[in-house]
């Protein structure tokens, strides 16, 4: 749940250096109160060391960070109303998982009763009072995850910092904890600042993301906005597949929408959010599952484009299949989801002639520039 109250966790104009690496560069950025918000990229990108900036650990060589008006930049650690969860949980191996969630009560000198109080509600919370007199070693990974949650939220923090909790787990383990994850958030309303490189886990979980390169901030938005509406080929890329198309702008009209030249396709109509202008060079992005795939050419309508290509490769995926259809010099990707498969009129083969149909809104102008859009998953 977010509101609409300032923002409650400030990073303003915050830069980071180790050595000659820019780790965070000139990064300003804002977190609602009660907002699950994620951190997404590849690693390296800086936003660990945006996670550790918050929770004292590292100091910004330029700029300030404010949690709730209050500048925490010069606080020690132990002073910041934040808590950290880390991947490896780094429980106490030789407490219980009642005594490991108590010890920070326990250390800040709480009353007896006032910690037997709370520490019931965080059982409760995370569903482990049949285990609250086992130790670390007797516990599954998920569980010991739940129980380094409910240490940090039993300090009352006001920002919870999850630095890639969930990586150590596996697949379906993931999974289920995802959901976990998200009831507690709900119940327990604090702000969730949560670092990943995973798309799956940001896009599921949070209200906002940002996604970072290099030590910047690429977007921020709502997991609708940065997948529907990507500003940026890296964006666009590392954010699900993508079909990177470059063209020419042959002309922009004053209702948000350009007319590109691409390729020998011809006059293909998109969004343009980069406010282009005629004779610029541009790069195009369509998501896979956006085009509709025919072995009948489509009637004209004024608001869909259409290309005529030829079917390549024909892999069949279970949920949906992909195909890859060569139109001219390019290869387009394109997702068919197997929702009513054996009713289509005309199942498409390899080699098979087809057309292509996409809506102007699903094309973005992502780059403005002559470089090649990387894939930055590559080499990760």
């Amino acid at each position: 749940m977010t509101d609409s109250h300032p923002d409650f966790l400030q990073f303003c104009n915050v830069s980071k250096s180790f050595g000659a690496t820019k780790a965070v560069d000139c990064v300003s950025l804002g977190v609602k109160r009660g907002e699950f918000f994620s951190l997404l990229g590849p690693s390296g990108c800086g936003k660990t060391t945006l996670l550790r900036l918050v929770a004292g650990f590292e100091r910004p060589d330029l700029g300030t960070i404010v949690l709730d008006g209050r500048d925490l930049t010069d606080l020690p650690p132990h002073r910041r109303k934040v808590n950290t969860i880390f991947q490896s949980y780094a429980l106490f191996p030789h407490l219980t998982v009642r005594e490991n969630i108590a010890f920070g009560p326990r250390t800040a000198g709480w009353a007896k009763a006032e910690i037997a109080r709370e520490l019931d509600k965080m059982l409760h919370l995370i569903q482990m009072e049949a285990y609250a007199g086992q130790k670390p070693d007797q516990l599954s990974g998920g569980q010991k995850q739940r129980v380094a949650i409910a240490r940090a939220l039993i300090n009352e923090p006001e920002v919870l910092l999850l630095d890639e909790p969930l990586a150590a787990l596996d697949l379906k383990l993931r999974q289920r904890m995802l959901v976990e994850l998200d009831q507690i958030h709900d119940e327990v309303g604090i702000t969730f600042l949560y670092v990943t490189h995973d798309q799956a886990e940001a896009m599921s979980l949070s209200d906002r993301i940002a996604v970072m390169n290099a030590g910047r901030i690429e977007q921020v938005g709502s997991p609708f906005e940065i997948y529907e509406s990507p500003r940026s080929s890296f964006v666009a890329a590392f954010i699900g597949d993508t079909n990177f198309l470059r063209g020419r702008v042959l002309e922009c009209g004053d209702s948000g929408y350009a007319c590109l030249e691409v390729g020998s396709f011809g006059p293909v109509r998109c969004r343009n959010g980069k406010q282009t202008r005629a004779g610029e060079h541009v790069y195009l992005s369509v998501r896979p599952e956006k085009f509709q795939i025919t072995r009948d050419r489509p009637d004209p309508d004024g608001v869909h484009n259409v290309i005529n290509g030829t079917v390549e490769d024909v892999i069949y995926l279970g949920t949906h299949t992909r195909y890859r259809v060569g139109v001219q010099e390019s290869i387009i990707s394109v997702f068919v989801q197997h929702s009513r498969l054996l009713h289509q009129e005309k199942i498409v083969n390899r080699n098979d002639e087809v057309w292509l149909r996409w809506h102007a809104d699903d094309g973005f102008v992502v780059e403005k520039d002559l470089k090649d859009p990387k894939d930055p998953r590559d080499g990760r």
